[in-house]
């Protein structure tokens, strides 16, 4: 892990999310590019060529001097940071700033539920994971110490969960983390038994060409919603980190089906992980 993106909005939880790069930065030698998206209104950028380029270096100077005192901290000390402003009309553009660097990550902060759903309804977090192509980290807490030794990976051992499996399982690895494979078994038309569950794995690792002693990596948990299983089992072994995979732009994985991939996201106290399929 070389380069990590953080998108800022000068929000309490970007701060969170700034904290936790820096200790990834600082274990594993790598730069941080704190990304700031200068949102230019639809007049500004359709007005004539002088206002526009003169407001446009307004803006611009204006969000460097707060850029400047917002990565003023001591946490930083030590730490290669790289500010970047640009002005941005969707958010694939964060995407586009991590390909031309070459990143590892994106570690971008949310509000999670405050009354309300935000997550995947409409969230400028939303919008980076489904566009961006390498895994993001979307943190709601302040995180005193990031070590994520036991993390949960939850799969449907479908075909397409291979890709991002193969990239979960290089990414913790690395960070020196435990993987525990979870499948939800629902008493619904997805309902199998034992024998059809452990064949479905075994085939699944076949596949993603890894060994097959991470058989005993793998749990079954049978609960009324895949929700309430991934994150019971979390809770279970004290998980420092929960996984999933994604669509991207063409929406969550049907293992995360209708509104159980956002509810994840939006419940869980802990970090989560997208990885795209």
């Amino acid at each position: 892990m070389k380069k990590i993106i953080v998108p800022i909005d000068f929000s309490e939880h970007s701060e969170y999310a700034l904290k936790t790069a820096a200790q990834l930065a600082k274990q594993y030698d790598a730069e941080v590019l704190a990304l700031h998206m200068l949102e230019m209104s639809d007049i500004m950028l359709t007005a004539s060529e002088g206002l526009q380029n003169q407001k446009a270096a307004y803006f611009f100077k204006l969000a460097e001097q707060k850029f400047e005192a917002f990565l003023d901290k001591d946490y930083l000390k030590g730490i290669n940071i790289i500010p970047i402003v640009k002005h941005f009309k969707v958010f694939s553009e964060v995407n586009d700033v991590a390909k031309k660097n070459d990143a590892d990550l994106i570690v971008m902060g949310s509000h999670g539920v405050s009354g309300v759903k935000e997550f995947f309804i409409g969230s400028n977090t939303e919008r980076v994971v489904r566009h961006a192509d390498i895994p993001v980290l979307v943190i709601k807490n302040n995180i005193p110490e990031v070590n994520f030794k036991e993390v949960v990976f939850a799969c449907d051992f479908s075909e397409e969960s291979i890709r991002p499996y193969i990239n979960a399982v290089k990414v913790f690895e690395k960070m020196g983390s435990k993987m525990h494979l979870v499948y939800v078994n629902l008493p619904n038309e997805r309902f199998k038994n034992t024998a059809e569950i452990e064949a479905d794995v075994t085939n699944f690792l076949k596949k993603a060409d890894v060994d097959l002693n991470r058989l005993q990596d793998v749990n079954y948990v049978s609960d009324y919603t895949a929700e309430d299983g991934i994150l019971n089992f979390a809770n279970k072994i004290s998980a420092d980190l929960i996984a999933i995979p994604t669509h991207g732009r063409k929406g969550l994985s049907h293992f995360f089906e209708g509104s159980i991939g956002e509810d994840i996201t939006n419940h869980a106290k802990l970090p989560v992980m997208t990885f795209k399929i």
